[in-house]
């Protein structure tokens, strides 16, 4: 870690007090790029929290107050917050939810701690993270027959597949223009082990369409 880089600074919130200290636990020995800065057990609290808003929310999807996630992963975006979800559940239309939501990351809370501070570096950095266990289930049900696409991927495709050259992509996205082409480079190998050629700007644009990722009169 460069000594001029400031540290993550993240929040937790989850009911379960126990598991709460033991993240904290767990995060504060595993890293030192990471600083827990509140550790809450409600939404609010979290809201209302002094260090608020933080870089990046491990957030529990299993909150019992009736508060749709939509709404709080749109209420952390709009503070430039980035989010990644816990949850005891791993069933693929859950996580597909949670990412198309706009969660960057999404855990399992059966994950180990370097896997939740590889969660946490990734969000930090703007990039989605999921588990490979996950990654493996979401692949396996997708019956549409098309390849899995993180949500950063889904984001590169739609602009690209939109006619934004890759400079553009990277601006709007805040990533470098060698990571707009390298998630380029993996969207295409994802189709071609699929069965589709995308190779071609046109042809990706189509795919997008197809898909559901590029609305027709974008």
């Amino acid at each position: 870690m460069s000594d001029t880089k400031p540290p993550i600074r993240i929040a937790i919130v989850d009911d379960h007090r126990m598991l709460l200290g033991a993240l904290t636990e767990w995060i504060r020995s595993a890293a030192d790029d990471i600083d827990m800065v509140a550790a809450v057990a409600t939404w609010p609290e979290l809201l209302t929290h002094a260090a608020f808003p933080v870089d990046v929310v491990l957030l529990d999807l299993d909150l019992k107050d009736n508060i749709p996630v939509s709404l709080k992963l749109q209420a952390l975006k709009t503070t430039g917050v980035k989010t990644v979800l816990m949850s005891t559940y791993s069933e693929p239309p859950v996580v597909r939810e949670a990412l198309s939501a706009g969660a960057l990351g999404y855990l399992v809370k059966s994950e180990d701690a370097e896997m939740i501070v590889e969660a946490i570096r990734a969000a930090a950095a703007g990039e989605s993270f999921i588990s490979a266990e996950l990654d493996l289930a979401l692949s396996q049900q997708d019956a549409s027959g098309s390849p899995k696409l993180s949500a950063q991927e889904r984001r590169v495709m739609a602009l690209y597949g939109a006619g934004e050259p890759v400079k553009a992509v990277a601006f709007k996205l805040g990533i470098s223009d060698e990571t707009a082409k390298s998630y380029l480079k993996r969207i295409r190998e994802k189709y071609r082990i699929a069965g589709y050629d995308v190779g071609t700007k046109v042809a990706l644009r189509k795919r997008a369409i197809q898909d559901g990722i590029l609305l027709q009169n974008e």
